[in-house]
């Protein structure tokens, strides 16, 4: 039977990470991916496909409806569906290609198809400790058929270590099931063949605002149902609302409040009904965008039959080195408890990677900037304001409008700010929102200076190079203390 010092079962983000900083470290590394492509949902259909059909159509109305003020016209702007969606996949291929390179490089053994734990093939253990059980684990790789006709490649191997980060699935409501057609996932949403005339989203996540944004620029009527009272839950009501009407301006309909309730099939289309303070709702659809969260994905892992401990919500119960109650086995990324994120997902795998080797690896959960990639975007990273209240923390904020940026007004991408959380009592960063053009890229110095327990003053001081957006970072570090210099 092979042997390896560590099996990594899920090759996305945090599978491959794990995979890769383990074989840096000097372990003789295993992958195992279900998909014949390595990257997981956000590399496949998730985050980068997303990503590539914003840029698309975020192209398509610059040339549509602000071109022509930069002096710029067209005699006719059409959007060609067909070459968009080849060149969302046209990137998801460069990047699975340069995955599978990097893998092949560190010398990565890769396996295409499905794993679960063989019961009974390590020595018991006390649970929690992490340590590598006398035993092995021994896990069964199910691979597709080489051949047409042939049956699928069943094989074991061993490995001291096993990391689980099989990632999540989209969340279904009970009562409308995913058929592909009429009520889809994110999934089904990258990949329409069809511009749809109406499409109603379920969830005002950063899912179902993305993609909702996709294609309603692309000229759908889009209708987002959101049960809580604001869109981006976490975020800070004062830059919600600014939110909210900067969507709304682009053509979104936002209903918040509404609890769903079912759906009502009329031939090829659909009516998704609702109810918001006992008053009925219904919103017709030619297809029903379910964006209500993901699901972690345990499925086939066979973890009841070794007896790994899973929680209410169905995730990988870990401690703070990322070790389930059963020695050897660590769990990573979506499965486990924390935020739904590539990069969260990516930042525990290389911890666990290093823990494994005998490093110390250091995760701060914290510190996980989340980010909606809207026009504008949003970010945001660790205490809102609206948060720190409600936990009773006193804390001073600091806020500037790019509409005062000198780089953005040249760009004109002068909607939203930034806004700046601090201790009242020390000044320490406690979180940031920014909503503005490129708010994801600015977002990152903020984490930086609070990873070093930096202070709004510490933030203020640093050099900020002219004219550029993240001035306006360093004018709300300013405002904290009501010192900023381009505002009142």
């Amino acid at each position: 039977m092979t042997q390896f010092d560590l099996l990594v079962i899920g090759g996305g983000p945090g599978g491959y990470v794990c995979a890769f900083r383990a074989a840096q470290l000097g372990l003789n590394v295993a992958l195992v991916e279900k998909r014949a492509t390595l990257g997981g949902t956000c590399l496949n259909v998730g985050c980068i496909p997303a990503k590539a059909l914003l840029h698309s159509t975020e192209h398509y109305v610059f040339a549509k409806t602000h071109a022509a003020a930069h002096g710029i016209k067209f005699d006719h702007v059409e959007a060609d569906l067909s070459t968009l969606m080849k060149r969302k996949d046209a990137v998801v291929a460069k990047l699975t290609g340069g995955v599978a390179q990097l893998a092949k490089a560190r010398k990565i053994a890769v396996f295409t198809g499905t794993a679960s734990f063989v019961p009974g093939a390590a020595a018991p253990g006390s649970g929690g400790t992490g340590d590598s059980p006398v035993i092995p684990h021994s896990i069964e790789i199910l691979s597709p058929a080489p051949k047409p006709n042939t049956p699928p490649v069943r094989q074991t191997v061993a490995a001291k270590a096993v990391v689980i980060a099989t990632g999540s699935a989209p969340a279904a409501l009970p009562f409308l099931p995913f058929d592909g057609k009429t009520i889809i996932s994110s999934d089904h949403a990258i990949a329409l063949s069809d511009i749809p005339k109406k499409l109603v989203v379920i969830g005002g996540g950063a899912i179902g605002l993305e993609l909702g944004s996709v294609w309603a620029r692309l000229g759908s009527d889009v209708t987002i149902v959101e049960f809580l009272p604001k869109i981006a839950a976490t975020a800070d009501d004062d830059i919600v609302r600014n939110f909210t009407r900067l969507l709304q301006k682009q053509g979104l309909k936002i209903e918040t409040g509404a609890k769903v309730t079912g759906a009502k099939s009329l031939g090829p289309s659909v009516v998704l009904t609702a109810e918001r303070d006992g008053s009925p709702l219904e919103f017709p659809a030619d297809k029903i965008l379910v964006a209500v969260g993901r699901r972690p994905f345990t499925d086939g892992l066979g973890l009841d039959k070794i007896g790994v401990a899973l929680d209410a919500k169905g995730r990988v119960q870990v401690d703070a080195q990322l070790r389930t109650n059963i020695p050897g086995i660590y769990a990573i990324g979506d499965v486990v408890a924390g935020p739904m994120l590539a990069h969260k997902a990516e930042e525990d795998g290389a911890a666990a990677a290093e823990w494994i080797a005998g490093r110390h690896g250091h995760i701060d959960w914290d510190l996980m900037p989340a980010i909606i990639y809207t026009a504008p975007e949003l970010a945001t990273v660790g205490l809102g304001e609206d948060a720190a209240k409600a936990k009773g923390v006193a804390v001073n904020t600091g806020r500037f409008n790019f509409a005062a940026n000198g780089r953005a007004l040249a760009a004109d991408a002068a909607d939203g700010c930034v806004k700046i959380i601090s201790d009242a009592a020390t000044d320490r960063l406690l979180g940031a929102q920014i909503l503005g053009h490129g708010a994801g890229e600015l977002i990152g110095e903020v984490v930086a200076h609070m990873e070093y327990g930096g202070s709004a003053e510490d933030l203020a001081r640093t050099v900020h190079a002219h004219p550029t957006m993240s001035e306006a970072v360093k004018e709300a570090a300013l405002a904290v203390s009501k010192s900023a210099i381009h505002a009142l």
